[in-house]
């Protein structure tokens, strides 16, 4: 395992300094390490850290997620509204109803398939939009407008309700029936979620507290230590309450409860904080995008054919009626609401979670799934990564604060 860490993290660098060097996002070098040194092509990376690679990829986005609540200004959030809420769900949405429309004409599936394959597909990839948009607020590009607080709250969500569709449409799939219950638990794992972690970051808060009063400052690096070990017993909690047919957001929880942190805490201890996740997410970044790419399986991509590439094109322009829906009666400008369009095109990490899951099922679409998920991968991360990466200067305004 150790020489597995070594390839990744040498390789990786490697490979994103030099595409750096031609003027593209780091990303892309990742995700190519991954897919080049991994089982599928060169074998490098020992089988012990392929099969805890979920693992580590959900360690590497609790810790941008914990930042990004850190980075988050719920005032700001609150000026955004009814456009944040809709980000949530509609463009996931209009997605898998273009798989539905065009999957069985193109694909040769059925419309059951077609929808099993929308709800795998339409996910945004937090992983490569919520990094991004840190930096959009830290560089306060469209802060003005909260723009990039509306696609990170926008793209923390979307993840939740897509894979609470895509287990119904699974169900559905293998002959099962969906329930109204299993609709029902998408606001209500939303609010669980976001009311446990406002709960844990209010008991953190207080805890520092208590041992600051008692002259036992605890440090940042510490305090960084203990919210990630809170975040994975957040985690935890979802998985065991789910198993008890509770429906919670364990990456929402995260968020709210960053988001109380930073809300209770001094400016200045925030800004450390945020500091220390950013140090961390250095060595997770390049963990979670060489395994995503590790976990593709360059084969179905080649398998998927023209027809897959004219369906993912169809999808995402459908995507973007959505996303244009969305911004409707608000102040944006075509510019400001073209960069949307942009930040929430990538896919990434649960197309790789998720995307093989019809086929160990036995699905007869499992193929067909698997190579379009991996295909949508390659194709729209580092689409996404460039466009945002060589768009917003362009396209959002630069809010300069007053000097005092």
């Amino acid at each position: 395992m150790l020489l597995s860490l070594a390839v990744i993290f040498l390789v990786g660098l490697s490979s994103a300094s030099i595409v750096r060097l031609l003027k593209l996002p780091g990303i892309i070098g990742l995700l190519a390490t991954g897919i080049v040194v991994g089982p599928y092509v060169l074998d490098w990376l020992d089988p012990s850290i392929l099969q805890i690679s979920s693992e580590l990829r959900q360690i590497a986005l609790i810790i941008i997620l914990i930042k990004a609540g850190l980075a988050l200004n719920l005032s700001d959030l609150k000026k955004v509204g009814r456009p944040a809420v809709l980000m949530a769900f509609l463009p996931a949405c209009f997605e898998i109803a273009g798989y539905i429309c065009f999957a069985p004409l193109l694909l040769g599936i059925n419309r059951m398939e077609s929808a099993v394959m929308g709800a795998v597909l339409s996910a945004v990839s937090p992983a490569v939009v919520v990094p991004r948009m840190i930096k959009l607020i830290e560089e306060q590009s469209g802060t003005n407008k909260s723009i990039p607080q509306m696609i990170l709250a926008g793209a923390s969500c979307d993840d939740i309700f897509v894979i609470v569709l895509f287990s119904t449409f699974v169900t559905m799939a293998q002959g099962g029936t969906a329930h109204v219950m299993d609709f029902l638990n998408i606001p209500v794992s939303v609010i669980l979620g976001i009311l446990l972690g406002i709960l844990a970051g209010f008991i953190l808060h207080a805890v520092f507290e208590t041992a600051y009063q008692h002259q036992h400052k605890i440090r940042n690096s510490m305090k960084i230590i203990i919210l990630l070990a809170v975040a994975f017993l957040l985690l935890s909690m979802e998985t065991w309450l789910k198993n008890n047919h509770i429906a919670l957001s364990g990456l929402l929880a995260i968020v709210a409860m960053s988001c109380v942190i930073k809300l209770k805490s001094k400016p200045c201890v925030t800004k450390r904080l945020s500091e220390k996740c950013g140090k961390l997410w250095i060595a997770a970044e390049i963990l979670l995008f060489v395994l995503v790419g590790a976990a593709v399986d360059i084969r179905y991509m080649l398998h998927a054919g023209i027809s897959a590439i004219a369906m993912i094109v169809i999808a995402l322009a459908f995507r973007t009626v959505g996303v244009w829906i969305c911004m409707t009666g608000t102040e944006l400008t075509i510019k400001e609401r073209l960069f949307c369009v942009i930040a929430y095109l990538p896919k990434a990490t649960v197309q790789a979670a998720i995307g093989s899951v019809p086929l160990s099922l036995g699905l007869p679409c499992g193929n067909s799934i698997l190579s379009v998920a991996v295909l949508a991968i390659l194709m729209t991360a580092p689409l996404g990564a460039i466009g945002i990466d060589n768009s917003y200067q362009k396209l959002l305004s630069q809010d300069h604060p007053e000097k005092s």
